[in-house]
């Protein structure tokens, strides 16, 4: 008897594999790529679709190197080309991170949020914004977790919060510019101006037009405030941001 291992024409067996998988037409469709690759490539630091796929082979079930059928992939997929199948799978499909990766991806993601809160903040003190490795720092301290299916943006306004309990830390107030009807103005003119931190101009000749600073998180309440009150004809618009003393000297 021959001591030859003898694997179906369906089959091909992979090892060592990061397994991505997609469900779709009520089937479960798997590709095999290269480990650390999937990432890079949604990343968009990997290009080269060589350097990520195994092969350009659907399969259904990776493990067991078994193929997917032309006609499921039709079906699913409204094509049977397995190039165009592995591409839809590598970008929407779900797989498990390896540890090197999980780690990769974590301190990206602890860097993009100091780096946000970085560009929004100021150290009031000085006027400044805090340096990005300064700002890791009092995260460590703080002990921040980063959650990594939210984004940067959403954990930077959330870690601020956090931060003022430990560091002199304020956000890069808004420029807001401020434009409606004296009539309508009487109406809310009081509760506009209570929402501002500083007023740079003030017009009431005729039309009211109000330039000054507030917070980020005040924004939408005096764009509510003026569209209710001016019935949508007058305007709320933000045409900048404070001025800090770090600006200033590279502006002057």
């Amino acid at each position: 008897m021959s001591g030859k291992i003898f694997t179906p024409t369906n089959q091909k067996l992979l090892t060592n594999v990061v397994v991505v998988k997609l469900k779709k037409a009520g089937k479960r469709f798997e590709i095999a790529c290269y480990k650390n690759k999937v990432v890079a490539w949604r990343n968009k630091i990997e290009k080269d679709l060589e350097e990520v796929l195994h092969t350009e082979t659907v399969f259904t079930n990776v493990s067991r190197g078994e193929i997917a059928k032309t006609a499921d992939l039709k079906k699913a997929f409204n094509t049977d080309d397995m190039a165009k199948v592995c591409l839809i799978i590598l970008e929407k499909g779900e797989f498990q991170l390896s540890e090197k990766e999980r780690q990769t991806a974590f301190n990206s993601k602890y860097t993009e949020i100091a780096a946000n809160i970085s560009t929004m903040c100021i150290n009031p003190a000085t006027q400044r914004p805090y340096p990005v490795s300064l700002v890791e720092q009092a995260m460590k301290d703080a002990h921040i977790s980063v959650k990594p299916n939210k984004s940067a943006k959403q954990q930077a306004l959330e870690v601020i919060k956090v931060l003022k309990e430990t560091i002199q830390i304020d956000r890069v107030k808004m420029k807001i510019k401020i434009s409606m009807t004296m009539g309508d103005a009487k109406k809310c003119k009081d509760q506009i101006k209570a929402l501002f931190t500083s007023i740079i101009s003030e017009d009431n000749d005729g039309q009211f037009e109000l330039l000054g600073l507030s917070e980020p998180g005040h924004y939408k309440q005096l764009s509510e405030l003026v569209g209710k009150h001016s019935r949508g004809k007058g305007t709320c618009e933000v045409i900048g941001v404070e001025e800090t003393a770090e600006s200033a000297v590279f502006n002057s």
